[in-house]
């Protein structure tokens, strides 16, 4: 794709009406690939996936592959998953527990810190240390890396701003589901599964697509699985917009206080102190004063959050569930979906175990919600990936006029940082779209070696 019809694309997408091809288009995948993935802070894993010295899971940002571990001194060390000697990868389990890893090719061995413990026949092969100096030879560390609230996020750009300002105000929102208490959650999972629809759909249905809840998870409220008698209450809720995420809100019922309202979703009276504790006084108020609780959300680019509260049996027990979700792009039309259940570490036993009953029912591979909304992906990237798509462009303007401005003002008594909308609209999908286009319409990034790196044999060439 070259530079202008690329940058028509987004010129396009950011008036609000997309392209319909970019949902199947390999040449714009391309793009994501080198401009924007090259670049962006990326959701790897949860600190609870690897509590003790060497534990490990591996995991990709697209086709490149990472250790994630706690090495043997407990600290979480990302590593490219790529040996020294001949490129073959590493680590081929997907999970667990190892003082070192060692390729299976020529069984190059590595600490679980990344450093290069022995090689056979070293004398024999390389004349000792004097032909090839083990010390200082390690796997490659990710570029960059940081951790917010037990999450484990890198970013393929050494120069990455720090996470926290990253971040920014979209922080407010995730500590409602990565900490209810000092405790923080742990995870179960990752439930994992592809799905032959691009990733981007996922991403922005997450971020704030209420509108579709009516039409299609209508059956859910149908079959009694939520106390809500329409499931059109959506658009009682808010949209919001915070920094480089975005998400839905549910309306609560009136007059209620902090822990009646937690009460009202299924929080036990053992988990309300927590949350009053773990949360600031204006995230509180965004749940008493402003009546709103968070309910699905995404980080851009691709880590989605999901909080909701269903009824698990015939007496009308009501658990509240946390899921974390990734959209892992494998091509244009296919995506790797790592699903996880989350939940406060402290919470009650059997609290955890509704809770994750609930969890079941509603995502993860087997949940009703789950069914619901692949069907759709998959449908539009099979019509994406046609050449009649390129005629098209999918208008994405709800909530403005023709003028582009909105068609109610934002809510003024809204707790939260950001901008929030109440009713139906288009603003989260715009403003995940604008950061794509932001991210696109830059040049392809560098790659560079992180400082200190030693990528070569030792000096010698």
């Amino acid at each position: 794709m070259n530079f202008t019809d690329l940058a028509g694309v987004l010129a396009d997408v950011r008036r609000g009406m997309i392209p319909a091809h970019v949902y199947g288009d390999p040449e714009i995948f391309a793009a994501e690939r080198d401009r924007l993935f090259a670049r962006s802070w990326v959701f790897l894993a949860h600190e609870s996936e690897i509590p003790e010295p060497g534990d490990y899971v591996v995991r990709r940002v697209l086709a490149d592959s990472f250790i994630v571990a706690r090495d043997e001194s407990g600290t979480v060390r990302v590593m490219f998953n790529m040996c020294l000697h001949r490129g073959m990868q590493v680590c081929r389990a997907e999970m667990g527990n190892a003082s070192h890893f060692r390729c299976p090719y020529h069984a190059w061995t590595y600490r679980n810190d990344g450093r290069l413990a022995g090689l056979p026949f070293h004398a024999e092969a390389y004349g000792g240390e004097d032909g090839f100096p083990r010390q200082d030879q390690s796997l490659l560390s990710a570029p960059s890396m940081d951790i917010h609230n037990g999450l484990i996020f890198i970013s393929l750009d050494p120069g990455a701003p720090p996470l926290r300002d990253y971040l920014g105000d979209f922080a407010f929102y995730l500590d409602f589901y990565t900490r209810q208490s000092p405790a923080g959650i742990e995870l179960r999972g990752p439930q994992r599964w592809r799905i032959k629809a691009n990733w981007k759909i996922g991403a922005e249905n997450f971020a704030g697509d209420s509108y579709h809840t009516p039409h299609t998870h209508a059956s859910v409220v149908d079959i009694g699985l939520f106390r809500e008698p329409k499931a059109s209450k959506r658009k009682e809720g808010a949209l919001y917009v915070a920094g480089p995420g975005a998400g839905t809100t549910y309306k609560l019922p009136p007059g209620g206080d902090f822990a009646g309202q937690l009460r009202y979703v299924g929080y036990p009276d053992a988990m309300i102190g927590g949350m009053a504790e773990s949360w600031s006084a204006r995230q509180r108020a965004l749940v008493e004063d402003s009546g709103f609780m968070v309910s699905a959300a995404t980080l851009f680019p691709n880590l989605s959050l999901v909080h909701n509260w269903p009824q698990i049996d015939a007496d009308g027990t009501v658990a509240p569930f946390i899921s974390l979700r990734q959209w892992q792009p494998v091509s244009e039309r296919e995506t790797e979906v790592l699903s996880w259940f989350a939940v406060d570490a402290a919470a009650p036993e059997e609290f955890k175990r509704n809770s994750y009953k609930a969890y079941l029912m509603c995502f993860g591979s087997s949940g009703m919600f789950e069914q619901d909304d692949v069907e759709n992906w998959v449908s539009i990237t099979e019509m994406a990936a046609g050449s009649m798509a390129r005629r098209l462009n999918l208008n994405s303007r709800m909530g403005l006029t023709s003028a582009g401005q909105p068609i109610k003002p934002p809510l003024a008594a809204f707790a939260g940082p950001g901008v929030a909308y109440q009713g139906f609209g288009e603003f989260n999908q715009r403003h995940w779209l604008r950061q794509w286009t932001d991210h696109l319409e830059r040049e392809p990034a560098v790659s560079a070696a992180p400082a200190g790196a030693r990528t070569d044999m030792g000096g010698v060439r």
